[in-house]
């Protein structure tokens, strides 16, 4: 059990039932009344985000999860397939634990996150970006980019993202995985 001083980013518990991890929080100390916390819960299981509060002090069920570095082999009938960079361990994940299964590349390193007291995967988190290559895009018209306009595009991974005019087929473009939003092109 774990009290709510011990509250961080990345805090990881089990309540109602579920797995949840902090994504934000904060003490607050009003003037009237006691202290209390207000976090954002991140859902293990389903993605669900949820705002809570717990009296300062209240004592929560901790939940030890390892972080495990990880590269993407390939995808076949039982999943997608990871090697465990240390211990060269494969393991086969289900779509529904990835963050973005879209943006996976052969060869990526991902974090999979593992529940220590039965070693079982519960979510892979891929890097905050990636650099991947436009496939297939239609060219941009020259001067038509005054505007802030996108046009679609086919990456690397298959995935369709958005992109400004002026990128073309063939250029790398950095992508954020959270949003699937083209932040610039890749500096090589």
């Amino acid at each position: 059990m774990a009290s709510t001083s011990e509250f961080r980013n990345g805090f990881t518990m089990r309540y109602n039932g579920d797995l949840w991890i902090i994504v934000d929080f904060q003490h607050v100390k009003p003037g009237k009344g006691p202290a209390f916390v207000r976090a954002k819960l991140k859902s293990l299981t389903s993605g669900k985000v949820v705002d809570n509060t717990w009296p300062s002090g209240h004592k929560v069920d901790e939940v030890r999860i390892e972080r495990r570095i990880s590269q993407f082999l390939y995808k076949d009938d039982y999943g997608y397939n990871f090697m465990n960079n240390d211990t060269y361990e494969q393991v086969a994940i289900p779509e529904k634990l990835i963050d973005a299964p879209q943006f996976l590349t052969e060869g990526q390193e991902v974090t999979i996150m593992v529940l220590a007291e039965d070693e079982s995967p519960i979510g892979v988190e891929l890097p905050s970006n990636v650099v991947l290559e436009v496939v297939y895009t239609e060219p941009g018209l020259k001067g038509d980019t005054a505007t802030n306009t996108l046009k679609p595009a086919t990456v690397s991974s298959g995935a369709e993202v958005r992109i400004p005019l002026f990128i073309a087929q063939g250029e790398r473009i950095k992508i954020d995985t959270a949003t699937g939003a083209y932040i610039e092109r890749a500096k090589d």
